[in-house]
Order: structure tokens, then C-alpha cells, then sequence
């Protein structure tokens, strides 16, 4: 009988682990409402609501003008997943992390890029840096630097939903787009919050989560 209960006892001890992992995982965006997010527009031009929407479960980002959604609340250690898919044109979008200063119209923070045909470039915006970014000799700093990613484009066409799988370490910045590694790189911040683009056409963002480390 002790035999039993101590089973049981391990049992209860790993299904409560279990659901305590699952309850880390936090909803960014709840599918009606964008009540989770702070907004800019490039030079205040029109209202917020223009440019971010909600449109059949998903985030609408016209694209038009420049901007970004960010959190509401800074995140340091954890690891992102969202999805992705252009609503027309495959054109130009990115996922902001680690921002530490939400300017108008591009923030201190790093880019993990969705151009087409360039998911998983990093862009360092705003004076931000990565460790792993190389200035050239003798060369000016450009004003957007970029680390390319690993590996060919493996996109999928406009109107097809593409996934993000972001983990932050420590500051560390690991991407996957559709479960294929493209980047690792280190920014020296540790924490900060997390933004969706609005550059180029209209894009779709839904499922976006957050796991706490």
C-alpha cells in the first residue's frame, strides 16, 4: 500500500510541474482586442487605430506609415513564438526584442527581420548592439547594421502562415523560422519589451506567446 502511495505522490508531483510550466506561457495577444499593446506612429500622422487592428483572430498591421506595437510589460529571459503571413505582397515587417527605449518611429531594440526573403537577419536599431557584430576598420557605422542569418530563405509564399520561434537567454537571441535555426547573437541588454512591425504592406501576426524562463 506505502508502495502505491508513494507512485501516486510522484504521479501528483510531476502532473503539478507539468501544469506549472504550462501556466508560464502567456498570451500576448488574446485574439479580440489588442489590450496588450502600446502603439507608435510614425510623427503622430494618423491614429493608432489605422495602422493596428484585429481582423478574424489575427493582428492586421497595415504597414503604412512606419511604427510599431509594443508590450506593455518588459520581458528579459524567455522564449517568443508567434505567426506570421503577408496579406498580399510579400514585402516588409520585423519582431522588435529587447527594447529598451520605444522612440517614434524606430525604438532602441533588435530587429529580428521579416523582409521577405530575409527572415532571421537581425537589425540593430536605434544605437542598439549585438556582441557579435563586427564594425569594419576604418568604415562609419551604417545606421541600421545587420548580422545576416544562417541559412537560405525558407519562407513560404504570401498568404501562407510562416512561424517564429524566438528564445532569449541572458540577453542571448536565438530565432528559428519554421523550426529552422537562422540566428544567434547577444545583445548586451537583458531585458525589455517586445514590438510588431508596421513597414510596407499590410501583415497578419496571431498565436503570440510568451514562456517565461
Amino acid at each position: 500500500m506505502k508502495k502505491y502511495l508513494f507512485l501516486t505522490v510522484i504521479v501528483l508531483a510531476c502532473c503539478s510541474a507539468g501544469c506549472a510550466g504550462t501556466q508560464k506561457k502567456e498570451l500576448l495577444f488574446n485574439g479580440k482586442d489588442l489590450s496588450n499593446w502600446n502603439f507608435v506612429v510614425d510623427g503622430n500622422s494618423v491614429p493608432a487605430s489605422e495602422v493596428y487592428s484585429v481582423r478574424d483572430g489575427a493582428i492586421l498591421i497595415q504597414g503604412e506609415p512606419f511604427g510599431y506595437m509594443y508590450t506593455k510589460k518588459k520581458y528579459g529571459d524567455c522564449t517568443l513564438e508567434l505567426e506570421w503571413r503577408w496579406v498580399g505582397e510579400a514585402t516588409n515587417s520585423g519582431i522588435f526584442l529587447l527594447i529598451a527605449d520605444p522612440s517614434n518611429p524606430f525604438p532602441n531594440g533588435i530587429e529580428c527581420q521579416l523582409h521577405a526573403g530575409d527572415a532571421g537577419d537581425f537589425v540593430l536599431l536605434g544605437g542598439s548592439n549585438l556582441l557579435e557584430y563586427k564594425q569594419p576598420d576604418g568604415e562609419e557605422r551604417p545606421k541600421f547594421p545587420v548580422i545576416r542569418k544562417r541559412n537560405a530563405s525558407n519562407e513560404k509564399p504570401a498568404g501562407e502562415w510562416n512561424r517564429a520561434k524566438i528564445l532569449v537567454k541572458d540577453g542571448q537571441i536565438t530565432v528559428h523560422i519554421n523550426d529552422q535555426l537562422q540566428n544567434v547573437a547577444t545583445n548586451p541588454v537583458k531585458e525589455g519589451y517586445i514590438g510588431l512591425q508596421s513597414e510596407g504592406k499590410q501583415i497578419e501576426f496571431r498565436n503570440v506567446t510568451v514562456t517565461r524562463e
